[in-house]
């Protein structure tokens, strides 16, 4: 995996919307209390999101027991490319002691947290707060309809969650033994930035409530993996920012750190050392004239300016600034910085940017500046 793979072709046709895994964990468990208290599993289910909308969903499995009642929902993320497509949700339900409410737990292929700084505590089934919220909600609305007390413990599993674990975030999150059930709204929304820059976000968290002193922004997993051997850096502290910067640094300006580091290849650290915090191919263009105009004012001939100009790529140019011996690569750290200390100006934290070639090998590195 390179530095492209952080880059997804947003289709051009329109999207389709999918739920969340809190959604469908909330419509599987509506339908097992059902069956759990009447004794006969609906074929479709209703939930209440927290926009108020009120999709229905179709059980795909059931089952149940003297003492419990299962089903299943298929999650559809709609065209998102979400890891968790075509999973089945499952929850099952169980009678509670009196007074106790709504209890989580979590099943198999669904993960326990283990660190703090997430807004679940360690020892907690990886359900999030707004998931938990709609599940609650479900249960006291199926309480009203069957007149029942709601003292129900609910366990949400993902069969095969706990493989698909491995391609998210969740165990430098601290989160052990596979997926969170996640969702704000309910509604997944395909090639959003949100659920990337709320990934970011709580990396940020956890790394504080550790008490980590350093962490470092990467744009890929080529660079995180030379960064954090650059530093000997802990996975806690590795933050996968891929082409959000400015997700990165403006929370860490509400939200800081000893130190950050920002690690990348030459092409996104171009678009940081233009002022840009957003470094996706598709939202502004690397300034190729630019990169020339550096080259002249850092000494480079009238003939390598003219070679660069002619250049179609920001990496070719870097190979003609490398033939000249001419630093451009250690310029592009350098304004990189720039921009990063100035988003976060007045924080104190301590900077660096290191700018890393294709193979992972050191091309440019700044000193540690304070914001």
């Amino acid at each position: 995996m390179d530095e492209a793979d952080v880059e997804f072709d947003k289709p051009s046709a329109p999207l389709r919307r999918g739920w969340t895994t809190g959604t469908c964990a909330t419509a599987a468990a509506r339908a097992a209390v059902e069956a759990l208290w009447t004794g006969e599993f609906p074929a479709v289910v209703t939930v209440t999101l927290p926009n108020g909308s009120e999709p229905s969903f179709a059980v795909a499995t059931c089952h149940a027991t003297p003492i419990s009642a299962t089903a299943g929902i298929i999650k559809d993320a709609g065209d998102d490319p979400d890891v968790t497509h075509g999973a089945l949700v499952v929850a099952t339900v169980s009678t509670g002691a009196p007074g106790s409410g709504v209890t989580f737990r979590s099943g198999p292929g669904v993960g326990t947290v283990t660190r703090p700084g997430l807004p679940i505590p360690p020892g907690e089934p990886a359900i999030n707060p707004v998931p938990r919220q709609m599940l609650r909600r479900a249960i006291t609305e199926a309480g009203a309809q069957f007149g029942k007390a709601t003292d129900i413990i609910i366990e949400i599993s993902v069969p095969g969650g706990e493989a698909l674990a491995l391609k998210t975030l969740n165990g430098r999150l601290g989160i052990v033994g596979g997926l969170s059930i996640l969702g704000t709204t309910g509604i997944v929304i395909p090639f959003s930035c949100a659920a990337w820059i709320d990934s970011i976000h709580r990396g940020i968290d956890v790394a504080r409530a550790v008490g980590l002193r350093h962490v470092a922004g990467s744009t890929g997993s080529t660079s995180e993996a030379a960064v954090a051997k650059l530093y000997g850096l802990e996975e806690t502290a590795l933050i996968e920012m891929g082409d959000f910067a400015g997700g990165l640094l403006k929370y860490l300006k509400a939200h800081p750190v000893h130190r950050v580091t920002i690690a990348g290849g030459f092409a996104k650290m171009t678009k940081l050392a233009q002022g840009r915090l957003d470094l996706h191919s598709g939202r502004g263009i690397i300034e190729l004239d630019v990169l020339s105009n550096w080259l002249g004012e850092l000494g480079a001939s009238a003939s390598v300016v003219e070679d660069a100009r002619a250049a179609t790529t920001a990496q070719h140019i870097l190979s003609i600034s490398k033939t000249a011996g001419i630093p451009l690569a250690e310029h592009i750290a350098a304004k990189a910085c720039a921009t990063t200390l100035a988003t976060l100006r007045g924080t104190g934290i301590g900077v660096d940017v290191v700018i890393f070639d294709r193979d992972g090998g050191l091309a440019a590195r700044t000193p540690v500046a304070n914001a």
